[in-house]
């Protein structure tokens, strides 16, 4: 059964998108209903629905931030393998879910949006146009059942998209940052972002790649992509953002994973399930 969450600070609202798809989606499960952004995550994060219809301004964590902290949370892509996660008894997989916005009437968001990368719904829910989301779910989420995940090209345009409302929204927010302070050895450097090939994560540190230095900062990749320009820097990986600028090729290893490799450096960086659509066609 496809599940589904449903996020907005009305109540009201939230009681007739879940009639609407009722009617246009009889068979679709809502297992929660979040009255704000942080709470949508928290409630993504446990259920793991395979639908998320984020309301795009709310108080606190707007939907735009949801979504953009929704797609940093684990996905069976980047912690465990789809064959064992599935061998778990009543367990399925999961990759993250497909991203619905509600929204008043924006001509901004509206143009963003149909692009195709995520849909919306305006406020009122019209059972008309909400069928028409329902069949691009449905389509979509059979893509992913097939395993053909990755040529819907989600995952870039999906980080830059994000990126770019949350500009529109509040221009303070947009990516800023230029240099990264950053240990190397016993000593700090100002390593200028132009410079960097690549990020990776771990539990505690991030590694800082460039051709002639690794260094190490505390900052997370989920803050580092706020700050970073989406259209240089891409996620590859729930753990890792490489520049694009700096992208020498990409291959596949003999278990079909993409593997990226970067000018001046010789690491291979592996490319998960949930951002093969970033490589389409190899």
């Amino acid at each position: 059964m496809t599940t589904a969450l449903v996020a907005d600070d009305e109540r009201l609202l939230r009681e007739q998108l879940r009639a609407r798809l009722a009617e246009v989606w009889p068979e679709l499960e809502i297992v929660a209903e979040a009255k704000n952004g942080a709470e949508a995550v928290a409630l993504t994060e446990q259920h793991h629905p395979d639908i998320v219809f984020l309301d795009i301004r709310m108080p606190g964590m707007t939907g735009i931030e949801a979504a953009r902290a929704i797609a940093q949370l684990p996905t069976d892509d980047d912690t465990a393998d789809d064959a064992a996660a599935a061998s778990e008894p009543g367990r399925t997989p999961w990759h993250g879910p497909e991203i619905v916005f509600i929204t008043a009437y924006d001509q901004y968001a509206i143009e963003a949006f149909e692009q195709g990368v995520v849909d919306y719904v305006l406020k009122p829910a019209e059972r008309e146009r909400l069928a028409l989301t329902v069949a691009r779910l449905k389509k979509r989420l059979a893509l992913r059942a097939t395993g053909a995940a990755g040529d819907t090209d989600v995952a870039p345009p999906l980080q830059q998209l994000l990126q770019r409302l949350v500009s529109h929204m509040d221009p303070a927010k947009a990516p800023q940052l230029r240099w990264i302070q950053a240990t190397v050895g016993q000593t700090i450097q100002m390593i200028p972002v132009d410079d960097v090939l690549f990020f990776i994560s771990d539990e505690k540190y991030t590694r800082v790649q460039t051709a002639t230095v690794e260094a190490l900062i505390r900052k997370p990749i989920k803050e580092l992509i706020e700050e970073l320009d989406a259209e240089v820097f891409w996620q590859i990986h729930r753990s890792t953002l490489v520049n694009t600028r700096h992208i020498a090729g990409v291959s596949r290893d003999l278990r079909g994973r993409q593997l990226v490799a970067v000018r001046g450096h010789p690491e291979k960086l592996e490319v998960s399930r949930s951002y093969a659509g970033l490589f389409k066609g190899m």
